[in-house]
């Protein structure tokens, strides 16, 4: 198991990942988190853990550039959960929902890597497109033979039940 990667937060706002042994930015953070690296960020002097805050400071850097994700009925809705009796369960949906949210695009990622690594993308749409027109044709088949009207066999069948009833 390896440790957390410890970054220290100096009172002249520097970050320093003790790791390279060299200051880093909030943008270097934020590759460490867009890398899966586990990291905490401690105040150098009281060693108070103030990974949530760099953490909170990289969205709010976030939301300010390009497309926002939160919007601000969002945000106030959240903010209105602090302190109420359902904070730990927004707090749990939340985090199950990013979970669910992060296993689908995986998911889709790898549908999207596996069909663009195929040999030839014009065979796989081939073979695709063979498939769903022999699915058709079994549909279609089955509709006929539902549509079709009764056959002889079934006809004389019938009429021999009909002399056995009178």
């Amino acid at each position: 198991m390896t440790d957390k990667r410890l970054i220290k937060k100096y009172p002249n706002r520097r970050l320093y990942d003790t790791a390279i042994s060299s200051y880093v930015t909030l943008e270097d953070v934020k590759g460490l988190v867009l890398d899966g690296v586990d990291f905490e960020v401690t105040d150098a002097k009281s060693g108070a853990d103030l990974t949530r805050t760099i953490l909170l400071q990289i969205i709010s850097e976030e939301e300010e550039g390009g497309e926002p994700i939160f919007s601000s009925d969002l945000l106030a809705q959240i903010i209105r959960a602090y302190g109420g009796n359902m904070q730990s369960l927004l707090t749990s949906y939340l985090e199950k929902s990013m979970a669910l949210w992060a296993d689908q695009q995986s998911a889709l990622r790898e549908r999207a890597r596996t069909f663009m690594d195929a040999s030839n993308p014009v065979s796989m749409l081939s073979q695709i497109t063979e498939q769903n027109l022999s699915m058709w044709q079994q549909a279609m088949d089955r509709y006929r033979r539902d549509q079709a009207p009764p056959s002889s066999s079934d006809d004389e069948s019938a009429g021999d039940n009909r002399e056995d009833e009178r």
